[in-house]
């Protein structure tokens, strides 16, 4: 029964269960699916959450399979250049930004998960049902995908970290409006590809209409880079989410080329990369508006399950591994209901401010000004806008979201 159940086996699911192993705390991983697979498209990870998958002593395995992150530009649509920074060692940080497939960061977790923990404390093909507790414990019922009752156990603490559609979430707060969208849909794809500018850079083009985000998230043969693209387009009101079965359909080409030719970039011949992608996904940008609270007794929320957001910023994994590292080190010092009081009232407002800033386009604001206020493009920048607005658009975002050089 000393056991902390975590729900979900995601980027924080796994980042909590080898960050309570390291504090000598035992837990059960509940994991819906049948088996793990690499799923998933490009992200980035952030200094600060990086300092702490560091600590877990996991920064070889990530060099051998991401990309650190050079550069972030930004662009308008005709290729201007708007902003550009140095990012992780580069800019001065202790440890690098990770470029990676969110898949592949989430092996990297569950390998480290599968040599370090206990043998059964993995279990996939469990998806929560239900959930009881008293003053001094919680007990969970898991099904499969036939509902049968494939577990019911009993823990000190029960942790959702099971996503955005989270199960937990749902049965704390029944009121809760659901998911969240501004009418954006994505369409992701990643390929081996030549390497661009330096091969470790990032590039963010357009507004919030129209967007391009592209970046490298691994090595390939030949050189190349296995190179992450998304296009953003802005397809309706928002007034109704797509239905849950129709998240990470297989997108046509129809759909987005229009939009690609609008994009004029030196570096890299968009349409071709795009062209050349044998399979990409769309999906609609949704985030859940901040709960009041996370937290009843020894059940508490973590990650997507807590605060999505929109996928601007690089925000959404870093910020699980931020929320797992601290849970974690609570846990060990105090008892539980405390913990768990502690974590929500240090984590719940950061994450809030951060999901509503990604709304209105979090560090990517500086496109989005630039492309309100010169709509054809410019001659000169600072004609437009000054650097200081700029530098005060991404460095602002920067200390919210907890990542900024000091």
């Amino acid at each position: 029964m000393n056991r902390v159940l975590i729900v979900g086996a995601g980027v924080g699911g796994l980042t909590l269960a080898l960050s309570l192993h390291e504090r000598g705390i035992p837990c059960t991983v509940f994991e819906q699916a049948s088996e793990m697979r690499p799923l998933g498209v490009g992200i980035n990870t952030l200094p600060h959450a990086i300092r702490e998958l560091a600590d877990l002593g996991l920064l070889p395995a990530l060099d051998a399979t991401g990309i650190r992150t050079h550069e972030l530009i930004y662009l308008n649509r005709f290729g201007q250049e708007v902003w550009r920074e140095k990012r992780g060692l580069h800019a001065g940080h202790a440890v690098p930004q990770f470029s990676i497939h969110r898949g592949q960061l989430q092996d990297v977790l569950w390998q480290a998960a599968l040599a370090r923990l206990p043998p059964g404390t993995l279990r996939t093909g469990c998806r929560l049902d239900a959930f009881t507790q008293t003053a001094d414990a919680v007990t969970a019922t898991f099904r499969d995908r036939a509902s049968e009752i494939v577990a019911t156990e009993t823990g000190t603490a029960l942790i959702a970290a099971d996503g955005i559609h989270s199960a937990v979430r749902r049965i704390l707060h029944p009121e809760d409006p659901g998911i969240r969208w501004q009418g954006i849909m994505m369409w992701r794809g990643a390929i081996p590809w030549p390497p661009f500018l330096d091969g470790d850079s990032m590039v963010i083009a357009g507004d919030m209409a129209e967007k391009l985000v592209l970046y490298p998230i691994g090595r390939a043969e030949n050189g190349k880079r296995l190179t992450n693209w998304v296009i953003c387009i802005r397809t309706g009101d928002g007034t109704d989410p797509p239905p849950r079965e129709d998240w990470s359909r297989v997108g046509h080409l129809d759909a987005i080329l229009p939009c690609v030719r609008r994009f004029k970039l030196e570096m890299i011949d968009l349409e071709a990369l795009i062209r050349a992608t044998p399979e990409f996904y769309e999906y609609p940008m949704c985030d859940r508006d901040p709960l009041p609270w996370w937290t009843r007794g020894r059940v508490t929320l973590l990650g997507d399950a807590a605060h999505p957001m929109y996928p601007v910023g690089s925000n959404g994994a870093s910020q699980a591994i931020l929320d797992a590292r601290l849970l974690a080190s609570l846990l060990a010092d105090m008892p539980v209901p405390q913990a768990l009081a502690a974590y929500e009232a240090d984590r719940l407002p950061k994450t809030a401010e951060i999901v509503r800033l990604n709304r209105i386009g979090g560090p990517e604001r500086v496109v989005d000004v630039v492309s309100a206020l010169a709509p054809d493009g410019f001659a000169r920048l600072e004609d437009v806008i000054s650097r200081d607005e700029l530098a005060a658009i991404a460095g602002g975002y920067a200390a919210t979201a907890g990542f900024a050089k000091v």
